[in-house]
């Protein structure tokens, strides 16, 4: 009995593991999708993080970005324009560390909620992203800069994208929930 037992958390070891390695690998390829605007390029990154939250869940979306950004720091070219612990201490950083938390909270959301609610939800968790990232980027710009100039830079320019991609997945959001079953 207990081998059975043993072999049937192995054989899910196995799977999280697979489907983290994946997530972290839509990621790296997320972030070579992008439109260069400023200082913060656009790309899918954010899209993907939620779609990550939604299909695996908030553990392994989690485990997925944690893994993406070890890699990124451990130099590997995953990240928008290349790698290095440096990365996360520029401009981009805390939008990076952001993923970690709107992955977690876009992976609370359950297939019985509205999707009004799913809408507002991945709002809320993508807000996060944004959040850290201007800190992050007006820690990086000087914090002599008034914050307007800061939002100028960096979200402005995206919000219109994001409310796009926080459409696609809430109208998609009932067909991802059945993968999360299957994990």
């Amino acid at each position: 009995m207990d081998l059975a037992k043993n072999s049937i958390n192995i054989s899910k070891i196995i799977k999280s593991v697979i489907f983290a390695l994946v997530g972290s690998a839509l990621l790296a390829i997320s972030s070579k999708i992008q439109t260069p605007f400023t200082l913060v390029p656009a790309t899918m990154q954010t899209f993907v993080v939620m779609f990550l939250g939604i299909v695996l869940g908030y553990k392994l979306a989690t485990l997925s970005v944690i893994l993406y950004l070890i890699e990124g720091s451990l130099g590997l070219p995953v990240f928008a324009k290349g790698g290095g612990v440096g990365y996360l201490l520029g401009p981009t950083g805390g939008y990076l560390i952001g993923f970690i938390f709107t992955a977690f909270f876009a992976g609370h959301i359950d297939n019985k909620k509205d999707p009004i609610l799913i809408f507002l939800y991945l709002l809320f968790s993508v807000s996060i992203i944004y959040f850290l990232g201007l800190g992050g980027l007006w820690n990086y710009m000087g914090l002599e800069k008034n914050f307007n100039e800061v939002f100028l830079i960096g979200a402005k320019p995206f919000l219109l994208i994001e409310i796009y991609k926080i459409l696609i997945l809430t109208v998609l959001s009932r067909q991802l929930f059945k993968f999360r079953k299957f994990i």
